[in-house]
């Protein structure tokens, strides 16, 4: 018998509600533009305070499929005390050197304000806590079945020095494929971008550069020690435009085949990687094809699994439309 008062409808709505609370907020426009990029931002900003750290993909030289350097630039003079962030990086590039990394900076047009690259006068160690507990309780030679990868993980990744002096991150992404990890979002973003170059990067890809869910599982460690320590002072754009299979770290990069989308942001690091995702299959077979191929080849998905399996965020999101 019902409660008194409580009708099975009443319980059906009850539970719809609830499931409603339990997602995050994913703010999305087509607007791909300073305007749009502004809405986006103030919908996510609380908690941005201080000395702001705007992390990116600076590109190398000349990189055919970078975002405009309007929409970054439109951008970061809108955010007061905030200085763009980079860091060295570990494959042979100009960028392997702060020296040479600066020119190439300059040549991609960000001349604009001052780039922090992190690591110029060396490393600092972030815990990921709850890591050890983590490894030690799945790790047990008993278990038939483990929620990751049986072989070394991190429970420290090394990152720039310099990410320390700041009090915020905003973590701005040019979404788009990696021929490591699949897709690069907000999560790849910091998870390699924030590791310092000769160390940070070096603990995530191991010996020999493999490639499959080790590396993958190391990546989201990586980025898992960066939210926390920023904690709620850490939030996520992430920009569907000039969306190739290839990186920004691929200075050859083929054209892109999926057509624009939009602009996504959330305070959520795994809501909006998955919402960015979830477009991009959402798209025609056509458009959505390449990148598909380039993330399921590559076991792109599950970073978004161990997200959720380290217990970074949600995977059930509403999206909203600005």
């Amino acid at each position: 018998m019902e409660p008194l008062g409580c009708s099975s409808r009443d319980s059906t709505n009850t539970a719809s509600a609830d499931a409603e609370q339990n997602k995050s907020s994913v703010y999305f426009t087509r607007d791909i533009s300073i305007s749009g990029l502004l809405k986006i931002y103030a919908k996510i900003n609380e908690g941005m305070t201080g000395k702001i750290a705007i992390k990116l993909h600076s590109g190398e030289p000349h990189g055919p499929n970078l975002l405009p350097i309007e929409l970054i630039k439109g951008l970061q003079a809108q955010i007061p005390n905030s200085t763009i962030v980079e860091c060295n990086v570990l494959y042979p590039s100009p960028r392997q050197n702060t020296a040479t990394h600066r020119e190439t900076l300059k040549t991609n047009g960000f001349s604009f304000c001052p780039v922090d690259i992190m690591d110029a006068d060396g490393d600092a160690m972030l815990p990921i806590p709850g890591m050890r507990d983590f490894l030690d309780k799945y790790s047990s030679p008993t278990l038939t079945e483990h929620p990751f990868t049986p072989g070394v993980h991190l429970t420290e990744i090394a990152v720039g020095k310099n990410l320390l002096n700041y009090d915020s991150l905003l973590v701005y992404t040019h979404l788009k494929g990696h021929i490591m990890g699949g897709f690069g979002g907000s999560l790849k973003n910091i998870g390699i971008g924030c590791a310092s170059g000769q160390v940070g990067k070096r603990q995530i890809h191991g010996d020999g550069w493999p490639k499959g869910p080790l590396f993958l599982e190391r990546m989201v460690e990586s980025g898992k020690g960066t939210t926390e320590h920023f904690g709620s002072h850490i939030t996520y754009i992430n920009v569907l435009k000039n969306i190739s299979v290839d990186c920004d770290c691929d200075p050859h990069g083929v054209k892109p085949t999926c057509n624009d989308i939009g602009i996504l942001g959330s305070r959520d690091i795994l809501a909006i990687d998955k919402a960015s995702v979830d477009l991009i299959y959402a798209q025609p077979d056509l458009q959505r094809h390449d990148m598909v191929e380039r993330i399921e080849s590559r076991s792109g998905l599950h970073q978004l699994a161990y997200m959720k399996t380290l217990q970074m965020g949600n995977d059930r999101y509403e999206l909203i439309t600005l």
